[in-house]
């Protein structure tokens, strides 16, 4: 596909095969599989995926959008859509990819660790731990987090964390953001519903309280 080298699955068990066994730079999910569904294949993997991954599906519904999002995919593009759009959002997630990788090498050895009220980062080993209990989070909740607490204080928009975290800002839809925002503070914050750390700034974004 346009330069690609592709690995297909006409299955989801053939597919979280594939995922288990081997190492992609980015994955396409459709939703509607036989024999695993793509929800369930996501439930499964998303945790240990670390390449982009884009849902593509005919399912053009809210509730399939946000469950989709809010286990780890970075897009979701509905059918139909063009062969050129489809594309554009695979270089842009490649791309974004490769970048905030090269930054996380780059700086690993200067911002490796930041620690507040309990909370603790740490970059090089991508590892996060809420009272001394190491927690899971998936890469793109990871980006966010570790970009709020290096800008400490700092109001984000939704349209600026969507352009630094994914970097297609002109493609997508901030609908993601908000998930991934809300899936970010069931795992950090004690009472999610009065966030400690991850404060909405109504009507402009969100900011990490220090």
């Amino acid at each position: 596909m346009n330069g690609f080298a592709t690995v297909n699955a006409s299955d989801g068990l053939t597919g979280l095969d594939l995922l288990c066994s081997e190492s992609f730079d980015l994955v396409i999910l459709d939703l509607m599989l036989p024999g695993l569904d793509g929800i369930s294949l996501l439930q499964q993997i998303h945790q240990e995926l670390e390449c982009p991954l884009l849902i593509l599906s005919a399912r053009q519904d809210e509730f399939s959008k946000i469950k989709g999002l809010s286990l780890g995919a970075d897009d979701y593009i509905t059918k139909p859509f063009s062969l050129a759009e489809l594309l554009a959002r695979v270089q842009a997630h490649l791309q974004k990819h490769e970048r905030i990788k090269a930054r996380y090498e780059a700086s690993a050895s200067q911002r490796n660790l930041l620690t507040v009220r309990g909370l603790k980062l740490e970059a090089s080993s991508r590892r996060v731990w809420v009272a001394d209990k190491e927690i899971t989070l998936t890469g793109k909740e990871f980006d966010l987090l570790h970009l709020m607490m290096n800008n400490p204080s700092r109001v984000f928009k939704r349209e600026e964390l969507f352009e630094r975290i994914w970097g297609v800002d002109s493609l997508g839809d901030l609908q993601t953001v908000t998930v991934h925002i809300a899936r970010l503070r069931e795992k950090v914050e004690i009472d999610p519903g009065k966030p400690q750390y991850i404060e909405t700034v109504w009507g402009v974004g969100y900011r990490f309280r220090a």
